[in-house]
């Protein structure tokens, strides 16, 4: 057995606390653990055989051993807890959060702070609120940050000196930090502590700050100061009224940890409880190691660790069992947040129930994730991740597509899957406003008039994949440029969340345009491929050569499933459009004549036709002065 060729180096290991780290034949760092005796934990494994699969696995898999002595036990956690997020070990327990949602940030870190939307959580010194569920809530939360209290929205470096106030501090969404005269930096101080309070969900806090400050600028006799600030009360006390109190207010603070654990992976919900009530819920998911095991403690340490690597721990953290070793874990919580922090496992009361919803909701989470279908779109996801040389599994994947008629009623489409299945609400349709046919603009109606013919006819081909190049051609590349510049710009507006993999209908020149809209909003770094009709030829940026996926396998279902869908969608929106347009009326262009006017027009004198040739007289006791001069007018410039 491998491991006993260390036996050597094993017994000259010393007897003091510390993290070891087991390497494969390649170099690999495989298992990461820690010890209060590193030579008697390691020594422990060469008598390993046969306490469980994934033991057997690691030991079949050692060829090298390293050490790291640290001073404490505390010490060993906090070193294992940063490796195994480094480097990701294939037999540690390993969890990822469930969903990519957005955070906010306040950049305390900044002489004048700013509320922006991240996508991860860093210990930088600044103050993280969130995650936000859904996406669109943080960038609301942060509006709302803005029209409250006047925290600024500009990227400008803050000196007080510039000469006057942007259009934001005059339509009151910014206190001016960047005018000394007008806002101090104590004063955006202030401001920024109420903002901290507002995303932390201590609301009870602010309002009463809030109250005061609002009677001292009312004594002082500043009324529209004082109004501003009762209108920030107001809308503070609304959303306090709103929030959703699952429990009572002797709960405090505190997380609780849900947990399902079973033959097919692991699911830990954690409810976060502050003053009282749940504000927040995160899902983590554990995978299968090595070895087909998930043990119910080891697990539940894990996801402590992880979830602590970037949050700060309540005072009491609720756990549904007994972690095996609570004395370092309790440490290395009580370090991290400054305070003393306690691992608890209630029995009764409240804080039972709050444990048991929180483990229910893991119940139902786990058997909606690990069912016959979510497995097997499991299967599909990571043999797609494994042909295309993933580094993630693609969880969230986004197809689009492109439905016109010989340049007329373009329009765009996109579809979103989640976990392999297609999520309806998440679509997204789009009417082109840019090039039409050939590069060149198109007409009101989407069609093709003498002149945008003509120049569509000079518009030169281009040599992509080894051939000529219609203008037809060019007008999908510009179409699909635009869509997907439309799409990841609202959504880096919005907050994401960004997916995994992007699927493009076609070959690599719709490929290509695809990447030019990435670089251009500075999201190079996505993945994009290309999946062409008929011969399901993939294109992708990091090969000349297309990929021939073989027929009928799990990941070619996936995408032809996304594609086909992305399809209908288009079409079916295409058709409407030409609909729209071949039902169009000429009277609609014309100004002041609504609806009711159009139909008495069209009662009373038949036809469009008998309206382009009624006399002023004939139209005026019908639609009045005014309309008829404009119905009169707009047949006039047509026949010139």
């Amino acid at each position: 057995m491998p491991i006993h060729d260390l036996k050597a180096q094993i017994k000259q290991l010393p007897e003091q606390p510390g993290v070891y780290l087991y390497y494969d034949d390649s170099g690999a760092t495989i298992y990461i653990g820690r010890a209060r005796s590193l030579r008697d934990r390691v020594r422990s494994y060469l008598g390993a055989r046969g306490t469980s699969p994934k033991t057997d696995a690691l030991l079949d898999k050692v060829s090298r051993l390293e050490v790291i002595v640290t001073d404490s036990l505390v010490e060993a956690l906090a070193l294992e807890s940063h490796l195994i997020k480094q480097r990701g070990p294939r037999f540690n327990i390993l969890l990822r959060d469930d969903k990519n949602y957005p955070y906010l940030q306040l950049t305390t870190g900044e002489s004048f702070p700013r509320v922006v939307v991240v996508r991860r959580v860093e210990r930088d010194g600044h103050t993280y609120a969130g995650p936000f569920l859904p996406a669109a809530l943080a960038r609301k939360t942060m509006t709302l940050t803005h029209k409250l209290f006047g925290i600024r929205s500009c990227n400008e470096a803050i000196n007080g000196r510039r000469g006057r106030a942007c259009l934001e501090y005059d339509i009151k969404r910014c206190v001016a930090p960047c005018v000394d005269e007008l806002c101090t930096q104590e004063q955006y101080a202030e401001t920024v502590e109420h903002a901290r309070l507002f995303l932390e969900g201590r609301n009870d806090e602010l309002l009463g700050q809030l109250k005061r400050r609002m009677l001292a600028e009312s004594e002082d006799l500043r009324y529209e100061a004082a109004a501003q600030t009762h209108d920030a009360v107001k809308t503070i006390e609304t959303l306090l009224n709103r929030q959703q109190k699952m429990s009572t207010v002797r709960l405090g603070d505190r997380d609780a940890f849900g947990m399902k654990i079973g033959s097919a992976g692991g699911i830990i919900q954690v409810f976060q409880v502050r003053g009282g009530r749940v504000i927040e819920r995160s899902e983590l998911v554990a995978d299968l190691p090595a070895g087909n095991e998930l043990a119910v403690s080891e697990t539940l340490e894990a996801a402590v660790q992880q979830f602590y690597q970037t949050r700060v721990p309540p005072p009491e953290v609720h756990v549904p069992v007994e972690v095996r070793d609570p004395g370092p874990l309790e440490a290395w919580l009580t370090q991290s947040a400054g305070r003393k922090v306690r691992l608890v496992v209630p029995k009764r009361g409240d804080k039972r129930r709050l444990l048991d919803l929180a483990t229910r909701n893991a119940e139902l989470a786990y058997r909606s994730r690990f069912s016959d279908e979510a497995r097997a779109a499991t299967v599909a996801l990571e043999e797609l991740r494994v042909v295309l040389g993933l580094s993630v599994l693609p969880r969230r994947i986004e197809c689009f597509d492109i439905s016109t008629l010989q340049g007329a009623e373009t329009v765009g489409a996109m579809v979103v899957s989640e976990d392999g299945q297609l999520r309806p609400k998440e679509y997204r349709k789009y009417r082109l406003r840019g090039v039409g046919w050939g590069g060149v603009k198109r007409s009101p109606l989407g069609t093709l008039n003498r002149r945008e013919k003509e120049a569509n006819d000079k518009v030169e081909p281009v040599n992509l994949d080894g051939g000529k190049i219609s203008g037809r051609l060019l007008d999908d590349y510009a179409a699909m440029r635009e869509v997907v510049g439309r799409r990841y710009r609202r959504l880096m507006e919005e907050g994401g969340p960004l997916p995994e993999l992007v699927v493009i209908d076609g070959g690599s020149g719709q490929l290509s345009s695809a990447y030019e809209s990435f670089e251009s909003l500075g999201l190079s770094n996505l993945v994009a491929i290309g999946l062409a009709k008929k011969e399901e030829l993939v294109y992708s940026r990091d090969s000349s050569d297309p990929l021939i996926l073989e027929v009928g396998s799990a990941a070619l279902r996936l995408l032809q499933r996304l594609r086909d869908e992305a399809h209908r969608v288009a079409l079916s929106y295409h058709r409407r459009s030409r609909r729209r347009r071949d039902f169009r009326s000429e009277l609609q262009d014309i100004p002041g004549v609504g609806a009711v006017r159009r139909r008495a027009l069209l009662t009373q004198l038949g036809s469009v036709a008998n309206i382009r040739r009624a006399s002023r007289e004939e139209l005026v006791p019908v639609v009045g002065a005014k309309a008829a001069d404009a119905v009169l007018n707009h047949f006039a410039t047509g026949r010139r």
